[in-house]
């Protein structure tokens, strides 16, 4: 019981970090990955962070964890993916409390009408007002049967589970619930081509059109641009397609990891030396990839806190749900209280 409590306050008082991960800040109808915070917890967040640690910024935090100067109570803010809340909403109120944030941007999408994949295919299957009763697919070797029944048709009861649902953690709650969760699982290790004709695929059973929700795009080269200009904004690389690295080749992914820096730096005018692994997916050919590029650090999604022992390329963050102030303090310190 001793040990474990002085191991405990060892932990607690260790000199680390914790990195917050951010998507959205935003409130759409649903989120069923929830990646997603509304701006006035967004505010209450970065109220709690300024009271409860050292705010610093991702390369500053790298650079320390290089010269194993990192201190206790660090707290590091990013985002991933590069929605244009992040300009509109979250900037303005990094701004208003001075809290600096890196952004890691998928580029494939910037000024294309286009959304992410995983949106998209959640409003054709979840939301579409109709669907075939009979749907069969092949996506790679899997074949994908469903019947929807009286699901085709989507009911009021159904669209407010959908709603509420929470897919990380939940059961699905109907039959489309149910398929949805089995296409994305299968669609995430594809190659972005494939991914998109599969959307096309279910946009024609839907007799539906490709979506381009305006929150629901990536930011424009002006927006980035203007948005990069911030010195509280770091740009870092997140792959042109966003696609699960560890599940391609070398080729592949140097052509999704070196483009997408160079295209971001073109933009900017500012160096990019951070990256985070989309779906925090990486395997060792990853890291060498990202080292041989020159990387100075890369970033997972593994709820882990950083230390000066920690490996550069194997930086853990901690998902950051729409909770009020209060819950987030409470999480920080559990989260600073563990390895």
């Amino acid at each position: 019981m001793i040990r474990e409590l002085v191991y405990d306050l060892r932990q607690f008082f260790a000199n680390k970090a914790v990195v917050l991960m951010y998507h959205r800040i935003a409130e759409p109808t649903s989120d069923v990955w929830e990646i997603a915070v509304s701006p006035k917890n967004f505010e209450d967040h970065l109220k709690v962070i300024k009271q409860m640690g050292n705010v610093v910024s991702l390369e500053e935090l790298t650079h320390r964890i290089k010269r194993k100067t990192l201190q206790r109570n660090t707290i590091g803010v990013s985002f991933d993916d590069g929605y244009p809340d992040n300009k509109e909403i979250a900037l303005p109120l990094l701004e208003k409390y001075k809290v600096p944030a890196t952004f890691f941007i998928a580029s494939g999408n910037i000024d294309a009408p286009r959304e992410f994949w995983w949106d998209e295919l959640e409003q054709i299957i979840l939301f579409n007002e109709q669907l075939p009763r009979n749907i069969v697919m092949q996506i790679g070797e899997t074949r994908v049967e469903t019947n929807l029944g009286d699901e085709m048709i989507l009911s009021a009861t159904n669209r407010r589970k959908h709603i509420n649902w929470k897919a990380c953690t939940e059961t699905p709650p109907t039959g489309r619930a149910i398929f949805f969760y089995r296409v994305w699982e299968l669609l995430k290790p594809m190659p972005p081509h494939i991914q998109q004709a599969h959307l096309q695929q279910l946009r024609t059973l839907a007799k539906t059109e490709a979506l381009s929700r305006p929150g629901y795009r990536t930011m424009s080269t002006q927006e980035l641009k203007e948005f990069a200009a911030s010195a509280l904004v770091t740009i870092g690389a997140h792959t042109v397609h966003h696609p699960a690295l560890a599940f391609h080749s070398t080729a592949f992914q140097e052509k999704e990891i070196v483009p997408n820096r160079k295209q971001l730096q073109e933009i900017t005018g500012k160096g990019v030396d951070l990256i985070s692994y989309p779906y925090g997916n990486f395997s060792d050919e990853t890291i060498r990839i990202v080292s041989d590029a020159g990387f100075s650090a890369a970033f997972r999604t593994e709820e882990e806190t950083a230390q000066n022992s920690s490996n550069r390329y194997k930086l853990g963050r901690y998902q950051v749900k729409n909770l009020t102030g209060q819950q987030l303090a409470s999480q920080i310190k559990l989260w600073k209280a563990k390895k």
